[in-house]
């Protein structure tokens, strides 16, 4: 019998590739990659958040005016002329500044509007916010 034999099959002297270091190789890349991987700063929005009060959220002062869509203004819901606005805004800050909200219906009339503001502008409030109600 010689060496190379024709009989059985057994595998055993057939000649293989040896897959170890190459599998070394890979690891050591995948390794260095992942050590030399710089990462993406994502970047975002700076987001102040409030900080929390040690008492309740107790509702601020407002001079609260309403405007209907048939131009008519209401104060606490008495009905009130154009012209007395000035008057209620004066009281009002006579106490102590506060802001002036009117909310205006969305088929209010500008003019109105636009009127109201120029009264509590005319009689010293610095803050006037507009709202708006869906009614």
């Amino acid at each position: 019998m010689g060496r190379f034999s024709d009989g059985g099959g057994d595998d055993a002297g057939e000649p293989g590739i040896d897959m170890s270091s190459m599998l070394d190789c890979v690891f050591i890349l995948l390794i260095f990659f992942i050590v030399t991987t710089t990462f993406v700063d994502e970047r975002g929005l700076e987001v102040e958040r409030p900080t929390p009060s040690a008492g309740g959220d107790s509702p601020k002062p407002t001079v609260a005016l309403v405007v209907d869509k048939a131009g008519n203004v209401f104060h606490e819901g008495r009905k009130v002329a154009v012209s007395a606005v000035g008057a209620i805004v004066q009281r009002a800050l006579a106490r102590e500044e506060v802001p002036v909200v009117i909310s205006a219906e969305r088929e209010a009339p500008a003019g109105v509007v636009v009127q109201v503001m120029g009264e509590a502008r005319a009689a010293g409030a610095a803050k006037v916010n507009l709202a708006s109600k869906n009614s």
